[in-house]
C-alpha cells in the first residue's frame, strides 16, 4: 500500500458511494466496511455517502471532502453490479457536483465479476458445510439468488456467479432467483427447484448488506418449505465485509490509479450502447438520476432494531395506502424500484408525485408469469389475511 500512497497526496480522497437503507443493520454493515478499507488507506481520506434513505447523502459527503481542501476525488460505487445505479443515478449525481464546484471526480467501477468476489462467495457457501458435516455438495442444490434488475447484463453475471460457485465447490446443481423487478422471483423459483427431488437446498443471497430484501428472500423460501417438510432449506449468509470483498474495493482503487484514471465499463451487453435483442427501445436513453427527491432523508426504520425483520414492507403493501393500483405495478419495474418498492412514505412535506416523469423505458418482461405483477394479487391475500389475524 506504501506504492499506492505514494501515488496520493492530502488533495485526494476516495469516496464509497452506498445505495442506502431504512436497516439500521444495513447501515452499520456498510460502515463497518468502509473502516476496513480506511485501514488499508491509513494515511488517506476516506468518507462515504449514500445515493437514499440514510445521511450522510453523497452531497453531504463530498461537501465535507471540500470543505478538507480535496481537490480530486475516487469514488467507487459499492454496488454488486453496473445496472442503473451505477451507471445513471451515481454518475450523473457526481457528474453535477464535479461541474459545480471544479473538485475532480473519477468514477470507479462497481465491484463486478473477478477471482476476488467469487472466492467471497464461496466462502460464504463453504461456511454452511463447516455447519453441517453431514451435508456433501454433490448432493445438494444451490440457489443463488440476485437483486434483480431491468437491465439483463446485470441480471446474467448472477446467473455467472451461480455457475462459478456450482464448478467451485462441485455442486449437485444451481439455479438462480430474484428478490424483485425481473424473474423467476424465490418462491416461484423454488418451487420448480424442488422438482428436481434434492433433499438440501442452499439458499445464497448474493447481497452486500442486510435489509428488508434479505429479509423477503427467508420469508419467501418459507412459504416453500411449508409444503416440503422433506427438503432442509438451509441458508448461507450475504457476502457483507468478507475479506474478499474489501479486497476487491482496493482493486477498484488500485484500477484508477495504475491506470491514471482511465477504467471502463462492459458496453458490449450495455443496454443503453448495444443494440441488445429486446431492449432495442432503451439505446441512446438519456441517464440522469432519479433519486433527487430521496437524497439525504435519513429515514430509519423503528419496526426492527436492528435486523430488518419485513414489517416494513408488510405495512406498506396494505391496500389502503394511498397509492394507485397502476403505481404499485409499474414502479417496480424501472428502476426506481428502491429497497421498500417505492412504496414508501416521506418525511411531512416531501411528499411528490409519482407520475412525474423520467426518460425511462418499462421493464419488456413485467407481466412475465414468474415475475412481480402476477404474484401481487397473491402476496396482497397474504397480507390481508395477516392483517385481519392480528386484528
Amino acid at each position: 500500500m506504501d506504492n499506492l500512497d505514494s501515488k496520493l497526496n492530502n488533495q485526494v480522497a476516495i469516496l464509497i458511494c452506498g445505495h442506502g437503507s431504512r436497516n439500521k443493520l444495513a447501515i452499520t454493515e456498510f460502515q463497518e466496511l468502509t473502516k476496513l478499507i480506511q485501514k488499508r488507506y491509513p494515511n488517506i481520506l476516506v468518507e462515504y455517502g449514500f445515493l437514499e434513505f440514510a445521511k450522510p447523502s453523497l452531497v453531504d459527503a463530498l461537501d465535507k471532502l471540500k470543505d478538507h481542501s480535496i481537490k480530486k476525488v475516487i469514488a467507487i460505487p459499492a454496488m454488486l453490479f453496473a445496472a442503473g445505479h451505477v451507471k445513471n443515478d451515481i454518475p450523473s449525481l457526481l457528474m453535477n457536483y464535479s461541474s459545480n464546484t471544479g473538485i475532480e471526480i473519477i468514477y470507479g467501477r462497481e465491484l463486478g465479476i473477478n477471482n476476488l468476489m467469487i472466492s467471497a462467495a464461496c466462502e460464504r457457501v463453504k461456511d454452511v458445510f463447516k455447519q453441517n458435516n453431514t451435508l456433501k455438495p454433490e448432493e445438494s442444490l444451490l440457489v443463488v439468488v440476485g437483486r434483480g434488475s431491468s437491465d439483463p447484463d446485470a441480471n446474467s453475471n448472477v446467473s455467472k456467479i451461480t455457475r462459478m460457485i456450482v464448478e467451485g465447490i462441485g455442486f449437485g446443481w444451481g439455479e438462480t432467483v430474484f428478490s424483485g423487478v425481473t424473474f423467476p422471483l424465490v418462491e416461484p423459483g423454488l418451487k420448480n427447484v424442488v422438482r428436481l427431488g434434492y433433499k438440501n437446498i442452499i439458499i445464497f443471497p448474493y447481497f452486500l448488506f442486510s435489509g428488508v430484501l434479505v429479509t423477503r428472500i427467508k420469508r419467501q423460501s418459507d412459504l416453500v418449505a411449508v409444503n416440503n417438510p422433506n427438503i432442509s432449506f438451509i441458508h448461507a449468509k450475504y457476502l457483507s465485509s468478507q475479506t474478499y470483498v474489501v479486497d476487491t474495493f482496493v482493486e477498484r482503487i488500485e484500477e484508477i490509479l495504475n491506470k491514471e484514471g482511465k477504467n471502463f465499463m462492459n458496453c458490449s451487453t450495455c443496454k443503453y450502447r448495444s443494440n441488445l435483442f429486446g431492449f432495442e427501445k432503451e439505446v441512446g436513453l438519456v441517464q440522469e438520476s432519479h433519486h433527487d427527491h430521496v437524497e439525504g432523508l435519513g429515514i430509519s426504520c423503528d419496526l426492527c432494531d436492528p435486523e430488518c425483520n419485513g414489517a416494513c414492507e408488510i405495512q406498506n403493501q396494505i391496500p389502503s395506502h394511498n397509492h394507485g393500483e397502476s403505481n404499485l405495478i409499474d414502479d417496480d419495474y424501472r428502476e426506481h424500484e428502491h429497497e421498500h418498492e417505492h412504496e414508501h412514505e416521506h418525511e411531512e412535506g416531501n411528499q411528490h408525485d409519482h407520475n412525474h416523469h423520467h426518460h425511462q423505458s418499462i421493464y419488456p418482461n413485467s407481466k412475465h408469469p414468474l415475475g412481480p405483477v402476477t404474484l401481487r394479487l397473491h402476496n396482497e391475500v397474504q397480507i390481508l389475511r395477516k392483517t385481519i389475524e392480528n386484528n
